[in-house]
This record gives structure tokens, C-alpha cells and sequence, in this order.
């Protein structure tokens, strides 16, 4: 028992270092970029708000805890940008390197099933991991709009990458995808901070 103990807490210490990977996305306020841990709590924070707009009933507990647990690999292999395409290349390598020897720090028992829910995840079949991907897709969009669309304008983010990367998002939820169609792209590709490269709002998201 004491060894179990031993190696829940090394995990538990291991996790602070979420707090020290900085992501793209601003705070609300706008004053300074969110870290991982941020992005990890908010984002299960709305699974519980929001998950009467999922297509296909979920398990809440079980969405809350994948999106809790899904960056952690980002410790060792970093936060991929998600417009950043030559990172993409290499980042499903760098993220299972990772989840190798971080969940190994954990007993055989949750190694496995904490290894299992981030694979759930990855995969995004099931009702929940895609409803879990609805959310970490429309967090950083929701701050993005908050903070003025700082980090979209930052980076020249043009509509058509926010398209391609939200492209499974009605699967998860028809109704958040569309609010966001329509209330956060619509509006930031008329202001300009997004780049509209599709010349006109002629298009439905999907």
C-alpha cells in the first residue's frame, strides 16, 4: 500500500508541471497567455455547464476526467500549436513517448486506464471523446473572442484553418458548433481578425 501511495503522490507532483506549459491562447483579459492546467480545468468546466447540447447522450464524470488527464503528455512533448503544421508532423510520436513514461509513473492498474482514456481521446469515436473534443476545440475560440481575438490575430489565423481543424466539431454538438459558426467566426471574419481566405461568410462550417 505504501508504495502505491508512493507513486500516486510522484504522479501527483509530476502534474504541477502542467501549470508551467504555455499554450497560444490569451486569458479573457487578454493579459497574458493561459497554461495548460488552465485550458485542462476550463475546459471541464464547461463539459459539466454545457453537456445538454451533446448529439448523443454522455457519461459527464467520464468526459470531465479524459478532458483532465489529455494534456498531460504535453509535460514532456509540449503544446502543439494547433496551426502549426510542421509540429503536427511529429507530435503523435512525441506525445506517445510521453505518455510511456508519465502514466508509467502510476500503478499497473491506473497506467492502464489513464493510458486508455487519453488513447479514447486521440481516437475521438466514442460519444465522449467527441464531445471532449468539441470542448477543447471551443475553449481557445471562446477566449480568442473574449480577449478581442488577440492570439487569432497574432498568428494570422485565416477562417479556412479554423474550418479543417473544427470539421469533426458537430459531431460532438450541432448546437455549440453552430452558435460558433455564428456568433464568434462570423462576427471575427467580418471584423478582419480572422482572414477571411474564403471570400465571404457564403459557407455553412461544415
Amino acid at each position: 500500500m505504501d508504495e502505491r501511495i508512493k507513486q500516486q503522490i510522484q504522479f501527483l507532483v509530476e502534474l504541477d508541471k502542467e501549470k508551467s506549459i504555455v499554450r497560444q491562447t490569451y486569458l479573457a483579459n487578454g493579459a497574458r497567455k493561459e497554461n495548460d492546467a488552465e485550458h485542462a480545468w476550463h475546459a471541464a468546466v464547461m463539459t459539466f455547464l454545457l453537456s445538454e447540447y451533446t448529439n448523443e447522450k454522455i457519461d459527464v464524470m467520464h468526459t470531465v476526467a479524459m478532458l483532465l488527464f489529455h494534456d498531460v503528455v504535453e509535460i514532456d512533448a509540449g503544446d502543439t500549436y494547433a496551426y502549426d503544421a510542421d509540429a503536427k508532423k511529429t507530435q503523435r510520436q512525441r506525445e506517445e513517448k510521453a505518455a510511456d513514461r508519465i502514466y508509467g509513473m502510476l500503478p499497473d492498474d491506473q497506467k492502464q486506464k489513464l493510458r486508455d482514456l487519453w488513447e479514447e481521446f486521440e481516437e475521438g469515436k466514442t460519444p465522449e471523446a467527441k464531445f471532449a473534443h468539441v470542448m477543447d476545440n471551443l475553449q481557445p475560440m471562446m477566449l480568442n473572442v473574449a480577449s478581442g481575438g488577440k492570439s487569432w490575430e497574432e498568428h494570422g489565423v485565416h477562417l479556412s484553418q479554423i474550418l479543417e481543424r473544427n470539421k469533426k466539431t458537430a459531431e460532438g454538438s450541432e448546437a455549440l458548433w453552430e452558435y460558433a459558426l455564428q456568433e464568434w467566426l462570423k462576427q471575427y471574419t467580418q471584423k478582419g481578425i480572422i482572414v477571411d481566405d474564403l471570400k465571404g461568410w457564403g459557407i455553412d462550417g461544415r
